[in-house]
């Protein structure tokens, strides 16, 4: 009974800590989404701005993807409920080497504008990144809360119920034998007082 009893009491004592992280990952969730959708709005701005120029990046003789391919991409990491999320930081492109007499004006312009897209893509990539973690750990973490409400808690209060009714009746049955007892010990001793 005093196990049960103390699987109870801790049961009962983690059980608030879980549901407070459970509201936090929720809460996080929201917020991730948020900031994915409006990175997902500022991609969708800054590509109409570079669809309008787009027809001057099929210059054959301007080859333009390794100034606009990430060299490094720089991500952190914070700690919410427990839970290591990834933080996009920065992306580190290599220096646009070109010559400056031969090359068009305009290419300046495009790589800032297309570096600031894919800069803005890997944002997005690594919030969503954390989104699913974000995700599967509120799944364990509802499961958790799950098991504790309905099914640790309810089993432990059910077990003491059931050894309490026990302990109850093995009671009652020793006032019952001990009582049987005495009326044998009283009807022995009038026995020999009888005699």
């Amino acid at each position: 009974m005093k196990r049960q009893r103390d699987a109870l009491k801790q049961y009962q004592r983690y059980l608030p800590t879980l549901q407070l992280k459970k509201q936090q990952l929720q809460m996080e969730i929201l917020r991730q989404r948020t900031i994915f959708e409006d990175k997902n709005r500022e991609k969708a701005k800054k590509r109409k701005a570079v669809e309008e120029w787009a027809g001057l990046l099929s210059d054959p003789t301007i080859n333009m993807r390794p100034w606009i391919t990430p060299k490094k991409i720089i991500i952190g990491s914070r700690n919410i409920a427990g839970v290591g999320l990834p933080l996009f930081d920065h992306v580190e492109f290599s220096p646009a080497e070109y010559d400056l007499f031969i090359t068009p004006l305009w290419v300046d312009a495009a790589i800032e504008a297309l570096r600031e897209l894919v800069s803005i893509r890997k944002e997005a990539n690594v919030v969503e990144e954390g989104i699913a973690i974000l995700r599967h750990e509120l799944r364990i973490t509802n499961q958790r809360v799950n098991l504790f409400e309905k099914v640790k808690i309810p089993e432990a209060k059910e077990a003491i119920r059931l050894i309490k009714i026990y302990l109850g009746d093995q009671m009652a049955n020793a006032v019952g034998r001990s009582k049987i007892a005495k009326r044998k010990i009283e009807a022995a001793v009038l026995e020999e007082v009888a005699v």
